[in-house]
């Protein structure tokens, strides 16, 4: 009796990897929801919260508004890096992500906490990432499957 090593096209490696609702839901959302309880509680935005004495000396003053944004971009940041995946949860965390930023352009047009160009800043965070999300998942579907002319 001959035994043979199966090759490396007929080794193949069946990875499951279970992913929780969180991984489905936009990050982004936290920081909408974040913005809406800050506002609606009555939150100046541009209430200076620390001050950094710059080498130059020049004095650069952090706000409510500058904090909130920041932390938007490295959320969009990770959000993109979420947009690589994909499956099925990619699917959904797209779709969310559309739900998301449709929500934010509702409450930018009726309510008037949300007439704000910190709010206008963090809705155009969220069509980064439904235009950004859209367009590295298809670019990673390609690359993943040979799809196109790209043999």
């Amino acid at each position: 009796m001959v035994m043979v090593e199966p090759t490396a096209e007929e080794r193949v490696v069946h990875r499951h990897h279970r992913h929780s609702w969180m991984t489905a839901v936009p990050l982004l959302t936290f920081v909408v929801i974040l913005y809406v309880v800050l506002a609606a509680a009555g939150c100046d935005f541009t209430l200076t919260r620390f001050s950094i004495t710059m080498p130059s000396g020049g004095v650069w003053l952090i706000t409510v508004g500058d904090a909130l944004l920041t932390i938007a971009l490295f959320v969009l940041f990770v959000e993109i890096l979420k947009s690589t995946r994909t499956g099925g949860s990619s699917v959904v965390d797209h779709a969310l992500s559309m739900i998301v930023f449709v929500v934010c352009i509702i409450l930018f047009l009726v309510w008037d906490k949300a007439a704000t160009s910190l709010f206008f800043l963090i809705m155009l965070t969220t069509l980064i990432d439904v235009i950004a999300g859209f367009s590295v998942t298809i670019r990673a579907a390609r690359r993943d499957y040979s799809v196109g002319g790209d043999n």
